[in-house]
């Protein structure tokens, strides 16, 4: 039986405001409107995609620590805030779709993109987007228009001081990432009398290898840690199969498909053994990624050892936004008032993620990689990753990264 290799990403914020009012919303729409989506072009799907890649690696940049795996989802950060930035104008628009890379504060390319990410029977890949209204507070109709229509979001009104709507929170996501992430409510301090909008992004990702690893091969070894300690994780083994690869100044990049089409894959951001991680992260941004990417060639692997680990991660983003250039959204001069005219207050923005690469399950493929033929002797190739690495979770087809992070402990 195949076990699940999942990667889930959920962003949440919550508004505040120093006002009331006595309309609620209009009624709620489930799916992205095709005709205000359906104009995307290629070259769309990959503008907006790098703008989403490009935040993702300011986002890493700011949050990672050098002792501490890492976790993020580009995509349902990126996705969630740009919901908040369709409320957004003056000032508040233009910090927050700077730190977003976007060039407008209502870009229909961001949901565009979102169902094209989404187009595949290759691997299972879901996105979904919520709000959920204080019962009474007044919410521009043009605003909820733009949000349930361009990112197929629902829209619930509720009472946010209850906590039977705390946790029908938790039950949405709950359902929407097969139960990886838990508590967003409480993360959020819900239920709150002061709460006015909650919106809600859930990203869910199943894939599983184009070649699978052999479970009867996984060995118990010696993982080197940022400190220069070392510990016994277990490590996957696999021989002689073809991987695309490419060597970069200071490190490697090996990227892992999945399914039959290879659309979907994981690319392994290996440091050279006298480099490190953090020296990888201070010379990678999306421009060196998507360098690297295209730079990938297929090369046979007498041997390819990927260490098994399973991570979650949770964090308040508060402090990384502001330092992205976007305080102005948090503090009493944010001017959201095309989302409401009561003038809501960012409060907070909280990100949790799940990531495990197992092998469980799993068959061994046929070899078919020895077939290589030369007028000389060639070295061996070897992707051996037993020390701390950068990982990414891309869309060959947009070029957009679903999930990025950092394991300097497989451990978790």
């Amino acid at each position: 039986m195949l076990s699940k290799r999942a990667f889930v990403g959920v962003a949440a914020i919550a508004l505040l405001f120093t006002g009331c009012g006595s309309d609620g919303p209009p009624g709620d729409a489930a799916r992205i409107d095709f005709e205000l989506v359906a104009d995307l072009s290629a070259d769309d799907a990959w503008a907006v995609g790098d703008s989403m890649n490009r935040f993702g690696f300011d986002l890493l940049g700011v949050v990672a620590e050098e002792d501490e795996n890492t976790v993020i989802s580009p995509v349902s950060v990126a996705t969630l805030l740009a919901m908040v930035l369709a409320g957004a104008e003056g000032d508040t628009a233009e910090a927050m779709a700077g730190g977003l890379h976007l060039d407008e504060s209502r870009d229909v390319r961001v949901g565009a993109l979102l169902r094209n990410l989404a187009d595949t029977d290759d691997v299972t890949l879901s996105v979904a987007n919520a709000l959920w209204a204080d019962d009474g507070i007044p919410f521009e109709e043009e605003y909820v228009d733009f949000v349930t229509n361009t990112f197929g979001a629902t829209l619930d009104e509720a009472d946010l001081s209850s906590q039977a709507t705390a946790d029908e929170i938790d039950q949405w996501v709950d359902d929407r990432t097969e139960g990886l992430i838990e508590d967003i409510a409480e993360s959020l301090g819900l239920p709150s009398t002061t709460a006015v909008l909650v919106l809600i992004n859930a990203v869910y990702f199943l894939g599983e290898w184009t070649t699978p690893f052999d479970s009867g091969n996984t060995l118990d070894e010696p993982f080197t840690l940022a400190d220069g300690s070392e510990s016994e994780v277990a490590m996957m083994y696999m021989r002689y199969e073809d991987f695309s690869h490419t060597t970069r100044d200071g490190y490697r990049m090996l990227r892992m498909p999945y399914g039959d089409d290879e659309r979907y894959g994981m690319e392994v951001l290996l440091p050279d053994e006298d480099s490190n991680v953090d020296a990888l992260l201070a010379s990678l941004d999306a421009d060196e990624w998507r360098s690297a990417a295209n730079d990938l060639t297929s090369s046979l692997f007498e041997e390819l050892v990927l260490p098994r680990f399973e991570l979650e991660w949770e964090l308040v983003l508060n402090d990384a936004l502001i330092e992205l250039g976007m305080g102005v959204a948090f503090g009493g001069g944010a001017d959201f008032r095309p989302m409401s005219p009561i003038g809501p207050v960012l409060n907070s923005v909280v990100h949790k993620t799940y990531i495990r690469v197992d092998e469980e399950g799993t068959e061994a493929a046929a070899v078919t990689a020895s077939d290589m033929v030369g007028s000389a002797p060639v070295e061996p190739m070897v992707f051996r990753v037993d020390r701390p690495f950068v990982f990414t979770i891309s869309d060959a087809e947009t070029g957009t990264i679903l999930f990025l992070g950092t394991v300097v402990d497989p451990r978790g």
